[in-house]
């Protein structure tokens, strides 16, 4: 059986690519890294992957807003092809920068099946500057999304500056009676962070993390679980080594969260 095809698509600003591109392959995929002008000129098309990454970074120095650019440019050139790709029933994936661009697109959070309406903002954090730090989150089991089953929590880092999500009130209460919203800013001890500072780390409406789209095959999320592809990637590794060997936890030898994030995602096409 071939393996399942990701295009992580790369580009101006664009910088966690080979990360993600590795990441994905950890979890048993076959990753390229694609140019958007390549998608954009047509000598790439979308024909024959079954996930679409939109990776983190600062596309186009997030001039005009983080994704703006990004986002204008794959709308003017790719729209139709993009939610072509949706509806064959392919998954597309936004970290960081890439689900900024995708709630610009409107391909997040698609109320009512609509790809191309803006409802939800991401914008500027609370604390006022850029935050680079690893955060704690509750995932949703009753989330149709693809991309978290089987899983209730999150340790991934943050690496943005405009990460808070912004909508309305009936906006937020739709996307929450739907189980759309899929990963939620907590503290240490699992509890909602109740927009407190920096367990929420931008100030983000219900503590929104990330959300789906009706389908759960459209992820966008502002942590990035790429980057825990292996357990010395999380800053208490070592800590966690001392537990094990004091006997006060059993080993963890399976994947990474960060891993069994996107192992979902692959293994939704066996």
């Amino acid at each position: 059986m071939s393996k399942v095809k990701v295009l992580v698509l790369t580009g101006y600003g664009l910088n966690c690519d080979l990360e993600t591109a590795h990441a994905f392959e950890t979890a048993g995929a076959e990753a390229e890294r694609v140019h958007i002008n390549r998608l954009i000129s047509g000598e790439k098309g979308l024909d024959g992957f079954q996930i679409l990454v939109y990776i983190g970074g600062f596309s186009w120095g997030d001039d005009h807003g983080a994704g703006v650019i990004q986002a204008v440019r794959m709308r003017t050139h790719l729209g139709e092809k993009m939610i072509s790709f949706i509806e064959k029933g392919n998954l597309v994936l936004g970290i960081c920068n890439g689900f900024q661009t995708l709630v610009n697109l409107g391909l997040l959070p698609a109320l009512d099946g609509d790809y191309t309406a803006r409802t939800v903002a991401l914008t500027f954090n609370d604390c006022g500057n850029f935050r680079d730090d690893w955060v704690d989150l509750r995932l949703n089991p009753a989330s149709p999304c693809i991309f978290t089953r089987g899983m209730d929590r999150l340790a991934a880092p943050i690496r943005h500056g405009e990460g808070k999500l912004h909508a309305s009130a009936e906006v937020l209460e739709r996307l929450a009676a739907a189980g759309q919203v899929v990963a939620q800013y907590v503290t240490p001890d699992g509890e909602l962070a109740g927009g407190r500072f920096p367990f929420n780390p931008n100030g983000s409406a219900m503590d929104v993390a990330g959300i789906c789209d009706p389908t759960g095959r459209v992820f966008g999320l502002m942590p990035h679980p790429e980057a825990f592809n292996h357990p010395t990637n999380h800053p208490d590794w070592l800590r966690e080594r001392e537990r094990v060997r004091r006997g006060l936890r059993a080993p963890d030898t399976g994947p990474t969260e960060g891993i069994r994030l996107l192992k979902n995602a692959v293994d939704y096409f066996s």
